[in-house]
């Protein structure tokens, strides 16, 4: 069944989730907003796939503990140099049905995605909201090289299994399918919000080495690369990133570190 959830409000949106007794949802830390008080809240290390207790047998006693603890060790270390919360929340609803409240931390939309089990989602960091406690939450390593050259495109959240997972990103969203543009779409690294398994995700340069390559390297606000995006699939872009919004604060205060140039020449620091 369909987790019910409701997405409200316009610049900022917020998900509300109607529980019905026994059902979990869980969020990454920070993200949660409300709840009605029948609904519980615990705080674990683990995502849901190894978030249960070992159950007896061969799965108990000293190993399985040790199993269970260096399962939570691994967890942790991938979330940790992902740069995500090392924490999440579990909410259940008992004695009735129950309401929880989640928002992201960036003004923007939010999206619900329904996983069927046949067809993973990935999503770029700090994207995921909350879902069905039948949704497992995991980090996807692009690779070294994408991700050098692209900044962004180092780290992913995976989403698999069965049931509702809740993304937000900053801006409005737009949905595409590279099929319907020749098979690749390029886009700024800080544009994508999500895809799902079956789009080859990659980062190239802008240009060449050349004159014009410098210019829209320096001048064009983009740096020296862009995020590719091939195949047959649903692709989540969002039209605020940011390092966009970012500047437009520290201009606001005064305190512009883009430099005339932007782009190659821009800096960053606090």
């Amino acid at each position: 069944m369909t987790l019910q959830q409701e997405i409200v409000g316009n610049a900022t949106q917020m998900a509300v989730v109607s529980l019905q007794p026994g059902r979990t949802v869980y969020c990454e830390a920070g993200k949660f907003l409300f709840k009605t008080v029948n609904v519980t809240m615990e705080t674990r290390l683990t995502g849901p796939s190894n978030g249960q207790q070992p159950q007896g047998g061969s799965g108990g006693g000293r190993g399985g503990m040790l199993r269970q603890a260096m399962g939570t060790a691994m967890q942790v270390g991938q979330r940790v140099l992902a740069g995500e919360s090392i924490a999440f929340q579990y909410f259940t609803s008992s004695g009735g049905e129950g309401t929880v409240g989640f928002a992201g931390v960036l003004p923007g939309e939010m999206r619900a995605l329904e996983l069927d089990g046949t067809r993973a989602w990935f999503a770029e960091k700090d994207a995921f909201v909350a879902a069905e406690s039948t949704v497992d939450f995991g980090i996807a390593f692009q690779g070294g090289r994408t991700g050098m050259k692209g900044g962004e495109g180092f780290v992913l959240e995976k989403f698999t299994g069965r049931g509702t997972v809740i993304i937000a990103g900053a801006g409005n969203f737009i949905d595409l399918n590279p099929a319907d543009f020749g098979g690749r779409i390029e886009v700024d690294t800080g544009c994508v919000v999500a895809f799902e398994e079956g789009i080859q995700y990659g980062v190239q340069r802008v240009g060449g080495l050349n004159r014009q390559g410098v210019m829209n390297a320096v001048f064009g606000g983009e740096g020296l690369s862009l995020a590719t995006l091939e195949g047959n699939g649903r692709v989540i872009l969002q039209s605020l990133t940011i390092e966009s919004l970012a500047n437009a604060l520290k201009k606001a205060q005064g305190g512009d570190k883009q430099g005339p140039t932007g782009g190659l020449f821009s800096t960053h620091a606090g």
